[in-house]
């Protein structure tokens, strides 16, 4: 089973719904702790649903409890009291900690589902750490990081 995820900086709206519908994404969880901020532009999450439904057809959740990094760990990390390392480990444990594999069903991905956060590549951004997490404990698990290498100008 393959979980798209993506990042919504450095995307016009355009481009960005566009890109999920391309994809065939119907469903988008949001995996960012604040998603209601000015910064977050059209994808703020009242913005963000209405335009998921409408553009694309698809549903929005949004999973903070369950998969976005505590206020804590974020602030640490924004504030380059951690290098991307430790966070990478501490998040981690923080999705061990919360048990993932358990609080989540495989079957809530059997539709085409996309985890949003703001950073516009997966490398160092933790939707990457769930997929990667959840690939461990799930079989067949994949990712598909949009916008793929290849779109990385759009």
């Amino acid at each position: 089973m393959e979980i798209c995820t993506i990042g919504f900086t450095k995307h016009s709206a355009q481009s960005f719904f566009e890109l999920l519908t391309s994809e065939g994404v119907e469903q988008v969880v949001d995996v960012r702790l604040n998603n209601t901020g000015q910064l977050a532009g059209f994808a703020k999450r009242d913005d963000l649903r209405y335009l998921l439904n409408r553009l694309c057809g698809a549903e929005y959740l949004h999973e903070p409890e369950l998969l976005a990094p505590t206020s804590d760990l974020l602030k640490a990390y924004r504030n380059d009291e951690l290098t991307w390392d430790d966070y990478e480990l501490r998040f981690l444990e923080l999705m061990t900690h919360r048990r993932l594999e358990d609080k989540l069903s495989p079957e809530m991905f059997t539709t085409r589902t996309a985890l949003l956060c703001s950073e516009h590549t997966a490398e160092h951004c933790h939707r990457r750490l769930i997929v990667d997490y959840l690939a461990i404990h799930w079989p067949d698990i994949t990712a598909l990081h949009l916008p793929r290498s290849a779109d990385i100008n759009l």
